[in-house]
């Protein structure tokens, strides 16, 4: 077979913030990618000189930012045809009126259109990782971030017990998860599409929460995720009822993580989604079992409540950022997860302290939950999070002058602060463009946008979702 042709590729004369273990940030900086590789990173001057007869494609950024590809920790693709369905509700109501009635009725196509139209908006705001959170037919969502061409650690939303299921998830027993769900799906899924899209797409396990899993189908994940060399992706203490319920069902003196850690499934592969209801002797369990945990401001502050961040990050907990899916944010930004987490930190200081605290959460930390952390909460870190010579060529360029950002004195923190997603101007995944100088290149958003239009409304429908009318609109 003739070996797959590669493009050499020198960008220069922009601003490179390397998010490397140094904190390298090059002033006027260039970088030189060979395929789907990051080969030379250096001062724009020499790179120049040494390299301008080598590229194939050379890119003057005049000034403008490159920052490593933000990495998404926590979001559910099949719910972004259900962005809308479920705003000013209690969680309880969120869950069994809205988000399992539609995600139970969801199609195939359903589940690759979703994909689709959550992928765009992730590319469009500098996103080039994600971690699926658990949704349905991962076989559409791999079909669907091929296209994309964006990365991703895709799982499927198990549960074998739990109130409230619809009557097709709760006919489906622990024999049934583990034998069908695990045996001829999960593990077929990891076998046909782990390591696929020239090495984008990576194949997780999930279990949706601690209340819709019994101890066999914990411990069958825990055994077939090490067996399979993988990650588990599983919300965790999201509610204070979630930890009462493990009290009293499993007999601990904490909630969720006490319970976990109970019964060995705490791990380094595992990735922990919220965790807002957890005390000091819980944070230490999930230190010291390396557990990392995906903070997703936006919907904390809508259902959930203040994570402890400060206390994680300081207990060497390797805590990243997510948005979590459209019904519970409406907003796949990692730019306004980024603003949203600083602030809301500082805020929960000066409110459980009784005195302001603007260091809390600086803008380098926040950088990091976004970008290395992301990676090392994803297994991903010894290719992606951070620009440096031997990784993965996954960057965003940021095009900071504009009234947006301007001035600019300090541009790690206009990079948290300031920045909009409009800033963003062009996304690389693996070497290749994907947006470039703001029109996504993979798929043809017009056509998303109108199949999403079309099949979000035959989902509700399907689902017997009714949005109330609150404004008297006629």
């Amino acid at each position: 077979m003739e070996a797959k042709r590669t493009t050499v590729t020198l960008i220069h004369n922009a601003t490179i913030v390397t998010m490397d273990p140094q904190s390298r940030v090059f002033k006027h900086g260039a970088i030189l990618i060979d395929g789907d590789t990051i080969t030379q990173i250096g001062q724009s001057s020499q790179m120049l000189h040494q390299f301008t007869a080598h590229a194939e494609e050379i890119i003057d950024l005049n000034g403008q930012i490159l920052l490593p590809g933000l990495i998404n920790t926590h979001v559910h693709t099949s719910q972004q045809l259900g962005r809308g369905i479920a705003d000013d509700v209690d969680l309880m109501t969120w869950l069994h009126a809205r988000i399992w009635p539609y995600e139970s009725n969801m199609t195939e196509e359903d589940s690759y259109i979703s994909t689709l139209l959550c992928g765009i908006e992730l590319i469009r705001t500098g996103v080039t990782c994600f971690a699926e959170a658990g949704g349905q037919h991962v076989s559409e969502m791999a079909r669907a971030v091929e296209l994309l061409g964006i990365r991703a650690c895709l799982t499927q939303s198990v549960m074998d017990s739990g109130d409230g299921l619809p009557a097709k998830w709760s006919a489906q027993t622990t024999d049934y998860c583990i034998q069908v769900e695990y045996a001829l799906s999960q593990k077929e899924l990891h076998k046909k599409h782990n390591d696929t899209a020239d090495g984008r797409i990576r194949i997780w396990f999930g279990i949706r929460q601690i209340m819709n899993a019994t101890d066999r189908l914990l411990l069958e994940t825990r055994d077939t995720a090490k067996e399979l060399n993988t990650g588990i992706h599983m919300h965790v203490s999201e509610i204070p009822y979630e930890n009462e319920v493990v009290i009293t069902s499993r007999k601990v003196d904490n909630g969720t993580v006490t319970y976990l850690e109970k019964i060995k499934f705490l791990d380094n592969n595992l990735l922990a989604a919220h965790s807002v209801w957890i005390n000091d002797a819980e944070i230490n369990l999930l230190s010291r079992a390396g557990v990392k945990v995906s903070h997703c401001p936006a919907s904390a502050m809508r259902m959930l409540g203040f994570a402890p961040v400060k206390e994680m990050l300081e207990a060497g907990v390797c805590v990243s950022l997510g948005t979590d899916g459209a019904p519970s944010n409406n907003r796949m930004s990692m730019v306004d997860e980024m603003y949203l987490a600083s602030l809301i930190n500082k805020g929960r200081e000066a409110f459980l302290r009784g005195t302001t605290d603007a260091t809390a959460l600086p803008a380098e930390t926040v950088l990091k939950m976004a970008t290395i952390n992301g990676a090392e909460s994803v297994l991903w870190d010894k290719e992606i999070g951070s620009l440096e010579v031997g990784k993965k060529a996954d960057i965003i360029v940021i095009n900071p002058f504009s009234w947006t950002m301007i001035p600019l004195h300090d541009s790690i923190s206009s990079l948290v602060y300031s920045m909009r997603t409009e800033n963003i101007e062009s996304v690389m995944c693996n070497g290749r463009w994907i947006m470039k100088n703001k029109k996504v290149l993979t798929v043809d958003e017009g056509e998303v946008v109108s199949l999403a239009s079309k099949a979000s409304v035959e989902l509700l429908k399907r689902a017997g979702i009714a949005i109330p009318n609150r404004m008297n609109v006629i």
